[in-house]
Formats: C-alpha cells, structure tokens, sequence
C-alpha cells in the first residue's frame, strides 16, 4: 500500500471524502491531527462501532494524531433518526456512560508516545455555550435551505411524528464539536459512518466559514449482511463490546456465524490480516468452505483482540462442551462459569435427587421422562452416562465442577447447568 489512504480504500472502508486526493496528499505529508465521535446512547458500544475504532487505531498506527469524542452533550440530544425520535436520558446516566465508553475505546489505542489518542468531551465547551452564543456566533452560519435538505431530517418531516427543534439542530452542534477541536488542537480530518455525511460536511463548512481554513471529511460504509439485514444484530439484540452484555462466547460465535459472502469484508473492515493473508483464507472459503477457516480465523482475531487471548481459548473450550466434543471435567472455573451463562439451569440444595435436579433444569418435563432417557442411555453428568438407579442419588454427593455445577446432558442437543447452593 502506499499510503493510509490506499490502506483503508483497498479494505473498503472508503465510501465518500470531501477530495479524495487533497486528503490523500495531507495524509501523506502528515501527521494530520483527526477525529471521530461516539456518542454515550447505551453503557457499552456495539460491534457496529468497530469500524471507527479500528479506523482510528490504523490512522494511529500510520503516524497520526487521533482524538476520540465521547459525547457529553450531543448524548443528551441525539442524533436523529429515520425512526424516530429519541428518548432523552438524564444527565446522571449519560455522564455515566461517557466514562464507560472512554474506557471501552481507550483499550484499542496507543495511550502513551508520540501520536497517543487525547480523548475529548464536547460537554466542555457547548456546556459553556449560552442560547445567545449558540444563535449568534454559530447559528447564523447555517443556512436552513441546506440543514432541510439532509436525508435524515427531509425523510423525518414528511412523517407522522415529525422532528423536534431539538434533533434537528444536532447537526449544528456536530459542526461546533469540528471547529472547537480544529481551534484547540489543530485537528483537519473528521470521519464517520456514511449517515454521517450530512453532519460532517457541516463542520467542514463552518471551519471554512469562521476560520478561512480548509477542513477533510470521510466516511466509512454502513456494514451490513450480504443479504441486506442489519450487522451486529443477533436474536437478543446488539452484540455488544462488554463481556457483562455479551458473553465472549456468544461474541466468538458471532463472529463464527458470518456467512460466506460476508466474512472476506469482514476480514479487511475487522482485522490487522494483511493483503495476502485476506487473500488466501478468501481462496481457503471459496476451495473448502465447510472447514470455515476464515470465519475461525475472524472469530480468534476479534474475540483476542476486545476479550482477550484467555477469553478466545475459553470460548472455544466452551463451545466444544455445549456441542459435546470436549469433556467439561477438564475445564478451569472461568470456562465452567461461561459455560453456565449460555445455558439454562437452576440452584439447588444438595439433597436435591438428581432426577429432581434435571426436572428443575427444564431438561426433561417429569421423573418419569427422566428415568426413561436414563434406560436409553440419554442422559449424563458431567459427560458420565446414568443408570435409572443414578437418578437418586443427592446432586451434594457427585462430584461438582469448579464452582459447584453440574452439567447435565440428554443427548447432544440438550444441555443445562446445575449449582449446588446451601
């Protein structure tokens, strides 16, 4: 590659720029000082947010300077949407969820050296601002031919519930946040999602209003399935960054899921893999797709890269034991204890009947379903098979994994964990 540019062109994270050879030149002749923002909606990001945040780190790693905005005050607005309006969280919360995100982005990017990140608040400076600032000094550089005119606020007009002031001046404080940081740290490059383009050329033009000075935009693409459904959306919802929300398991599966068609755009928007690696696991999904190489490949890269090397290692101990290929009495506490968040199960005392034990885990609906799968040889205990007569023994007596659980199993398919409690 011969330049940044050309980097994230080539992995296609290059939708629109404002000049594409003026950005490629200043990013050439470097360091551009540049930014992007994430405003606090929820306690964690999403895997949708990973494109600006790996967007950032490859800038970083070019020999950039990044600033990343947690938003303070647009997070008290919210930017508007096609579906409608916003409910707004109270400012406890969201300063909550600003310290949340900072530290979320801040594991991503060089904290220390020459182009560390410097991470922003426009709550700093738009906190500050009075009404009368707001109108007079920046307001009257908008024109409302144009803020009319964006796609978002054109498509919410023409509907039913409309759009509030309050929204629909988001895009003037989006261009604030642009011009505040050009003037105190110099910054020339904004980026963003391609929704964002609206917004983004909004401070490009009102730092060539105010300042004289000539600002860069660039957007990054909406990443969706091939089959045109939303990314980073699974049955429960987001999936989401924080191992508390989703599971480092339920994240490696994730991953592990990606169509075909997807995963080689995946491999260039997600991963560090170089031109010649992407290429060869793409040669690897066209010659032998049913070995998913490329999408096991994906899954160890992104699950190592937020969890952590241990958490990827327990995620594939874990998927082993719930798709019965790996014996669950081998594992360390933290697998058993991952293992228990993605099955049901209950807490029991240890006088508990184990044919009591897998009626309460949903496993069988009655003792006598219980005491037939144990005759067909259906049922096990931490991978040990049972007899009719093991049904009565007490779960306290059998020997427990790390923490007090015990597998249960009825077949391949149907599995839940039990701790004994008391």
């Amino acid at each position: 590659m011969h330049s940044v540019l050309d980097e994230l062109a080539w992995r296609g994270l290059v939708v629109q720029t404002t000049g594409r050879e003026a950005l490629g030149n200043a990013l050439a002749d470097g360091p551009v000082s540049l930014y992007c923002g994430f405003d606090p909606t929820a306690a964690s990001l999403h895997v949708g947010h990973l494109t600006q945040i790996l967007t950032m780190r490859r800038l970083q790693l070019a020999g950039h300077h990044p600033y990343a905005l947690v938003g303070g005050a647009t997070g008290l607005i919210g930017d508007p949407r096609m579906s409608g309006e916003r409910v707004l969280n109270d400012s406890e919360i969201v300063g909550a969820w600003v310290d949340s995100l900072r530290g979320q982005i801040s594991r991503f990017l060089d904290l220390e050296g020459e182009f560390a990140v410097t991470m922003v608040n426009n709550l700093d400076w738009i906190g500050q601002m009075s009404a009368l600032d707001f109108l007079r000094d920046m307001g009257k550089h908008f024109r409302m031919g144009t803020m009319l005119g964006k796609e978002t606020v054109s498509r919410r007009l023409q509907s039913d519930e409309g759009i509030s002031y309050t929204e629909f001046s988001y895009q003037v404080l989006q261009g604030i946040d642009f011009l505040e940081l050009h003037r105190r740290h110099g910054v020339s490059l904004q980026y963003g999602g391609n929704d964002q383009w609206g917004n983004l050329l909004s401070g490009v033009e009102l730092i060539h209003k105010v300042e004289g000075h000539d600002a860069h935009a660039l957007t990054t693409p909406l990443v969706t399935k091939a089959d045109g459904t939303k990314f980073g959306k699974s049955e429960g919802g987001a999936v989401w960054l924080d191992p508390e929300l989703t599971s480092p398991y339920a994240f490696h599966q994730f991953w592990l899921n990606a169509a075909d068609a997807d995963v080689v755009n995946y491999l260039r928007y997600f991963t560090f893999r170089s031109q010649e690696e992407i290429a060869e696991l793409e040669r690897a999904t066209v010659e032998s797709s049913h070995q998913r190489t490329a999408q096991r490949t994906l899954a160890d890269d992104l699950t190592t890269l937020v969890h952590g090397s241990r958490a990827t290692a327990q995620a594939t101990s874990t998927a082993a034991v719930l798709f019965g290929r790996g014996d669950v009495r081998e594992l360390e506490e933290p697998t058993v204890l991952s293992i228990a968040r993605e099955l049901p199960g209950a807490e029991l005392p240890p006088t508990t009947p184990l044919v009591d034990a897998f009626v309460a885990s949903g496993i069988v609906q009655s003792k006598g379903a219980a005491r037939r799968g144990a005759d067909e040889g259906g049922l096990s205990v931490n991978g040990e098979k049972l007899t009719a007569d093991d049904l009565a023994q007490e779960i306290g007596d059998l020997q427990a994994l790390p923490g007090r659980h015990l597998l249960l199993r009825r077949g391949r398919k149907n599995a839940a964990m039990v701790r004994v409690v008391g």
